[in-house]
């Protein structure tokens, strides 16, 4: 019974990794950008929920709201004003460069805001907790929320990118970005709203990560989000269900290790598994194999 528990302990937390998967995946498969702010993201997002509760006094769903609402037009301005002027850059270093100094803003704007100590994050997600094989396996109110939420977005931004006009606008964008533009595809609106869904999803993967992990620093969206980048990865980087697996599985991997080897080197265990699989697969699960024309 407890090997069942890890797992569903594991599948919770790779569910939240897959969320903020889905954000560089996206980015990367349209923009052809790693955002690594991106980790940050849900760290801003986390922050503005406990903020609008405590100081504001308003409702946790409002709450929510208004943290998708800031993360989204904080991933837009990210992209227009920081990445934007880099999109025709020689080299992917300068936005490589970039990315980190925009994370290292905002994490020291989170600092000089919010100040070093940790916060303990609020009762947002109030969903009763399951009992399963005559109380031998609960199953928690979030962990519930959590891998519902992972199945129900990744099923929505499938369709959205599949079924609709701005989806196909994105697509093309990824094909080709000029060829798009000629066609008549608007490429600056297209990766802006790639970045506002991105950063969005970031809002939610920061509300799940700080309810089932509830302390908040502005360090706390660092850790997760490199290893998000290591699922979207894991998963093949552009695919939307490979990030849904690479997240679920790796957060299976680091619970195990933890379990069953060492909470020590658990990390090491989850960047271990990534070596070999690219060593075997360089695409990753799903990923998709590139011909280059010369």
């Amino acid at each position: 019974m407890s090997f069942i528990s890890y797992l569903k302990d594991g599948i919770s937390l790779g569910s939240i990794y897959a969320i903020i998967a889905l954000g560089y995946t996206m980015v990367y498969g349209i923009a052809k950008m790693l955002n690594f702010a991106h980790g940050d993201v849900i760290m801003v997002g986390a922050f503005v929920i406990l903020t609008a509760i405590t100081k504001a006094g308003l409702s946790p769903l409002l709450s929510v709201l208004i943290a998708i609402i800031f993360c989204t037009l904080l991933g837009i301005t990210i992209e227009s004003v920081a990445y934007r002027p880099l999109r025709k850059a020689s080299s992917n270093l300068a936005v490589l460069i970039t990315a980190i100094g925009v994370s290292y803003l905002l994490q020291n704007l989170a600092l000089l805001i919010f100040g070093a100590d940790a916060k303990s994050f609020v009762t947002v997600i109030d969903v009763p907790a399951v009992t399963l094989f005559d109380g031998k396996l609960v199953i928690k109110g979030i962990t519930i929320v959590t891998i519902v939420a992972c199945i129900v977005i990744m099923t929505c931004l499938t369709l959205f990118v599949k079924k609709t006009k701005p989806g196909r606008a994105m697509q093309a964008v990824s094909a080709d970005r000029d060829a798009a533009q000629l066609m008549g595809v608007n490429v600056n609106a297209t990766i802006s709203l790639t970045f506002a869904i991105g950063s969005g999803l970031a809002a939610i993967a920061g509300l799940l990560l700080c309810s089932a992990y509830p302390s908040l620093t502005a360090y706390t969206g660092a850790m997760p989000g490199i290893k998000a980048f290591v699922a979207a990865v894991f998963g093949g980087i552009g695919s939307i269900p490979g990030a849904m697996i690479g997240g679920i599985l790796l957060g299976v991997i680091e619970i195990m290790g933890k379990a069953y080897i060492s909470s020590q080197v658990a990390d090491a265990i989850v960047f271990a598994v990534l070596i070999i699989v690219l060593l075997v697969k360089p695409t990753g699960l799903f990923g998709k194999n590139i011909q280059e024309k010369v």
